[in-house]
């Protein structure tokens, strides 16, 4: 009979292929001759051998996890967690967790009582301020930020920029801000279409003190939403809407109804937006509105006739591309007499805005300090005439591509306005001509502190010489753009200002020379700080060397692309006098490695150098440069 192995303790017997490594092992010492017996179909139920890392990963697995506990009962221990730092700590184990803890409300956290929480609560009177932009955009990161600042004071100030195409913000990241952010002051969303009505609803509901709120091409967004934030955020001061299509008259309409504190709003490329919407936030009895912008809207005359009646408290006002409004409509606004406290005008591209309407709101709007004209093509110099002989208290003008506005409108405004107008500026208005005129009709200025007349091409020396003698209390001056201003009509400027000029730009003056720049040195070098003369291509080291001798109060000079070599940066830095801290000496070809031991002898002051295009100069020695000069901002 076979002999038949038994082991001890165990009747099961292991199959034929283990029972092959037994013979081969050590522990049994078999002979080649002995037979075994087993049986074929017999299945071992439990291994002989039990190994310690097995039974280990069984216990682990029978191991009770919290991950196993339903949403509701971590959301009943998280909203126990007594501090700010255990609630980032277990945000920070996964995404279910963090979204568990920004789904819980403020009002329903358990307070602990103890001594830490109560210093935590005194010192939580902090305004944090996060701005979400691009990438950054997510729902997952507003989750973080509302768990995060939950327990620093609150966050006060929000900023979503997204252009984030794959995860970008949506209802729930706005929801999650709404739930753990009650103290959130200001929110502002740009061009984030996924976020819609229901995002929005939620911060209403969850933050009651929203005081200012910016909403741009946010296309989900509708009145609706307009609405839940008028029946809760009584506290809105400012709102602005731009490029949003869904909104329209009604949600303005409850704005101006539930927003009794509202002082600011700007509408901006709304179809829906019309007279409706308009005249509810103006004509409202509690209407504190103090400055409005009203841009690229379909509204009518009716409009500006409710501005003009009822805004009493309107401060500032900008109107842009409105063409369906009439110069009626202008007229009307300014003849109202409603516009009394009306400090600053802008008007842009609107084609009823006339002479017969700039001529009105010189007479109806009696404390107007600041007009401002872009691409009014229908005011000539007849309006702006007008406006300057009615105006009681204008002092700063700003014409931008007036192009019915001439020379003879430019100077007669300047000669009205004689004790009033501090500020004239001129910006690509081609009507302009160089002609001779009779400048002995005109009464000089004794208000006129700062003149700017750039990239007009028709504007030369014989209009700049009229305006020297008009304006002998002249500080600022910016001819930038001015190829026709000669040193003739310079000079006449520099002779006749009696003030001190303070500030001079001749950026792009290429007629001008030595002879302008020395005299403005000599002259005004104890009142100049700020002296422009990039692209003064006939300007050399005589000029600069006149500057070191006479501005001693000189803090900033542009001198890229003028004719100046090494001497001229030798003689600023030996200057006594002479503290610059911003100097450009951009693309001067001639200035070499040899101006590189007086460029470090100014580093004392200096804390900006541009030497960008100065191909004369090498690298290594402008390497040694920015180490001596390392407080200096240096491009090279």
């Amino acid at each position: 009979m076979p002999t038949l192995i038994n082991f001890s303790g165990n009747d099961e017997l292991f199959r034929g292929a283990m029972y092959a490594n037994l013979m081969d092992s050590s522990i049994l010492s078999l002979s080649s001759c002995m037979d075994v017996y087993y049986p074929p179909l017999k299945r071992s139920r439990i291994s002989p051998f039990v190994f310690a890392e097995q039974e280990v990963i069984v216990q682990k697995k029978q191991q009770p996890s919290i991950e196993v506990l339903p949403d509701e009962c971590l959301f009943e221990i998280f909203r126990r967690l007594s501090g700010n730092e255990e609630k980032s700590l277990c945000a920070c184990v996964s995404k279910r967790w963090l979204m568990l803890l920004s789904s819980i409300r403020t009002e329903e956290t358990v307070k602990v009582v103890s001594e830490k929480v109560s210093q935590e609560e005194v010192e939580s009177d902090g305004y944090l301020s996060r701005c979400l932009k691009g990438k950054k955009a997510t729902d997952n990161r507003l989750a973080a930020i509302a768990v995060g600042n939950a327990g620093c004071g609150g966050l006060g100030k929000l900023l979503i920029r997204g252009d984030n195409s794959v995860r970008g913000v949506s209802d729930v990241g706005l929801a999650s801000i709404a739930r753990g952010c009650p103290d959130l002051r200001v929110l502002s969303v740009w061009s984030v279409p996924t976020v819609g009505d229901e995002g929005l609803i939620e911060i209403a509901n969850g933050c009651h003190k929203l005081e200012t709120l910016d909403l741009s091409e946010c296309p989900f967004i509708s009145d609706k939403a307009l609405v839940a934030i008028a029946e809760n955020c009584h506290n809105l001061t400012s709102l602005t809407i731009e490029s949003c299509s869904r909104i329209g008259n009604d949600g303005l309409q409850a704005i101006a109804t539930g927003c009794p504190k509202l002082h600011s709003i700007t509408i901006k490329d709304c179809p829906l937006v019309g007279d409706q919407g308009i005249s509810c936030l103006v004509s409202s009895s509690s209407s504190t509105l103090s400055k409005v912008k009203l841009q690229n809207l379909n509204i009518t005359e009716v409009s500006l006739a409710i501005l003009g009646h009822y805004g009493r408290s309107i401060t500032d006002l900008v109107l842009t591309g409105l063409q369906n409004v009439s110069e009626r409509g202008f007229w009307v606004m300014g003849n109202a007499k409603g516009l009394q406290k009306l400090v600053s005008f802008a008007v842009t591209s609107c084609r009823g805005f006339t002479d017969v309407a700039i001529e009105a709101f010189g007479k109806g709007c009696a404390n107007l300090k600041n007009l401002s004209l872009h691409k009014c093509s229908f005011v000539s110099d007849n309006g702006l005439v007008a406006f300057t002989k009615n105006s009681a208290c204008i002092k700063s003008l700003r014409l931008e591509e007036c192009n019915r506005i001439s020379q003879y409108g430019v100077l007669a405004a300047i000669s009205n306005c004689g004790l009033k107008l501090k500020a004239l500026s001129l910006v690509k208005c081609m009507g302009i001509k160089d002609i001779v005129s009779e400048a002995h009709r005109l009464t000089p200025s004794k208000s006129l502190r700062s003149l700017s007349i750039s990239d007009c091409p028709g504007f030369g020396s014989v209009s700049l010489a009229v305006v020297g003698w008009l304006c002998p209390q002249l500080k600022n001056i910016d001819l930038s753009g001015l190829c026709g201003v000669t040193d003739a009509g310079f000079l006449s400027v520099v002779e006749n200002c009696e003030a001190g000029l303070v500030k001079v730009n001749l950026n792009g003056c290429i007629n001008i020379t030595d002879a302008s720049v020395t005299s403005l040195a000599r002259l005004h070098g104890e009142t100049l700080h700020r002296l422009n003369l990039s692209g003064c291509s006939m300007v050399t080291d005589v000029s600069l060397g006149s500057m070191a001798v006479n501005c001693g109060m000189l803090k900033e000079l542009d001198a890229s692309k003028c004719a100046i070599t090494d001497f001229a940066v030798a003689s600023l830095s030996c200057a006594k006098d002479l503290e610059l801290q911003i100097l450009s000496l951009a693309g001067c070809s001639q200035i070499s490695d040899k101006s590189l031991p007086y460029l470090a002898d100014m580093g004392e002051t200096l804390i900006g150098l541009n030497l960008q295009q100065c191909k004369a100069l090498s690298s290594s020695m402008i390497d040694l440069l920015v180490e001596s000069l390392w407080r200096c901002d240096i491009l090279a």
